[in-house]
């Protein structure tokens, strides 16, 4: 019975077995919250200056811009610098990004100063990105590194459940200062991990960052179906199954549960996605990793348009959230793992951050065709109809893509790496 349960479960062994991955990950596993916090605090006092939603928008746009422009250059870059010295240059720059907003918050900052702040904060995370996912694979064995993703996914999810709960409470305790404050001393226990892990090198030495560089990856991945097909059946589930947009509606005039039931549609997520990394140990041991990927993104498009039907019961409709949120993540942690394996290291800075802005843009797309449907249409029907697209986008991709379906865990890309201790 114990044996079986260790198969259910997150396999947590790379983090006994691999102690530079441990440091890596408990310096993330505490910087997270306060990012999160951080997430909460800034389009909060953004609101409070300006009473404006239009305001948000246009802090999410600040804060997308740079993500676009910078990614697939920081990925460039981290293919050609040592990754722990990058890492620490990123994580250095983002802390003092984080004391600034805490400093000008002693006041009443003006709105361009906090827009940009918050453009230099998304340019370095931007780098730093794609810096941290392709520094893993260096520290894990390929044949360990989908328990190692699956067990950053807890990290992530444990905190993007206990982050904004933390920064409520920080908000009314202490004001949106403080909380900034603790968001800097998250990013200090970061630092001090990073500087505990061993030099992470380029495989290939004499590499130069630039536009040719970002070019050789862009037509790496042109060149490879199986990368592309993770991109595309990722961009159909965001762009038509992302319900997030509609979350104030639903919340307010659908079900009538205030500001607490937006809280708890944008809660339940989250935490489907930590119970199903929680419970992730047979996903990230599968063979078939194609056909897992098409299997948990037909389970996310399913559960929103169960989601959008449930308009009867809000806590059923909390329930497939929570189920949308779990098969999300287990999609993730199956195309990361697939993407980084079919990826030499020489180019996995520059992939790894094609795939962020993937998988960053196509939410934001999604909301904007989620609330464009929504206006015409009514909220709920634009998240039932959003599901069902999702799904006949999966038949779409399957059909262009049917290398997909077969596609079996990838060993290990020559040369194999020993990892860094």
């Amino acid at each position: 019975m114990t044996g079986r349960l260790r198969r259910i479960l997150v396999d947590v062994s790379p983090l006994r077995d691999f102690p530079a991955y441990r440091r890596l990950w408990l310096g993330q596993s505490i910087n997270v919250l306060g990012t999160q916090v951080t997430r909460v605090a800034l389009p909060y006092q953004v609101y409070v200056l300006t009473h404006s939603t239009l305001a948000i928008a246009g802090l999410t746009l600040v804060q997308l811009v740079p993500i676009l422009l910078f990614s697939l250059g920081g990925g460039s870059l981290a293919d050609v610098v040592d990754r722990r010295r990058l890492l620490l240059v990123t994580q250095t720059a983002l802390a003092l990004t984080s004391l600034a907003l805490a400093i000008v918050s002693l006041g009443t900052p003006d709105l361009p100063v906090l827009f940009a702040i918050a453009f230099v904060a998304a340019a370095f995370g931007s780098i730093d990105q794609p810096t941290r996912a392709s520094a893993i694979p260096r520290l894990v064995p390929a044949h360990r590194l989908a328990q190692a993703i699956a067990v950053n996914q807890l990290a992530f999810n444990a905190g993007s459940i206990i982050g904004p709960a933390i920064g409520g409470v920080l908000l009314a305790g202490v004001g949106v200062s403080g909380a900034y404050a603790v968001d800097v001393v998250t990013y200090g226990v970061s630092i001090v991990a990073i500087l505990g892990l061993p030099p992470i090198p380029p495989v290939v030495a004499g590499g130069r960052a630039g536009l040719a560089a970002i070019r050789e990856s862009l037509a790496f991945v042109r060149t490879r179906r199986i990368i592309l097909s993770t991109f595309a059946i990722d961009l159909n589930a965001m762009i038509f199954g992302m319900p997030t947009a509609l979350f104030p509606a639903l919340a307010l005039d659908v079900f009538r549960a205030g500001p607490v039931g937006v809280g708890l549609l944008n809660a339940a997520p989250a935490l489907g996605a930590f119970v199903a990394t929680f419970l992730s140990g047979l996903v990230t041991r599968l063979r078939r990793i194609g056909r897992g990927i098409i299997v948990a993104v037909l389970i996310w498009g399913g559960a929103i348009a169960l989601f959008g039907i449930s308009t009867f019961s809000f806590p059923l409709a909390l329930l497939f959230l929570a189920i949308a949120g779990g098969a999300d993540v287990l999609s993730a942690v199956l195309r990361s793992t697939l993407v980084q394996l079919t990826t030499p290291d020489e180019l996995r800075g520059r992939v790894s951050a094609i795939h962020i802005v993937v998988v960053t843009s196509g939410p934001r797309i999604g909301d904007i065709e989620a609330a464009a449907v929504a206006s015409v249409v009514g909220a709920q029907l634009s998240a039932i109809s959003g599901g069902l697209l999702c799904i006949l986008g999966v038949a779409g991709v399957a059909r262009l893509f049917p290398e997909l379906d077969r596609k079996l865990r990838p060993d290990a890309p020559a040369p194999a790496l020993e990892p860094a201790r």
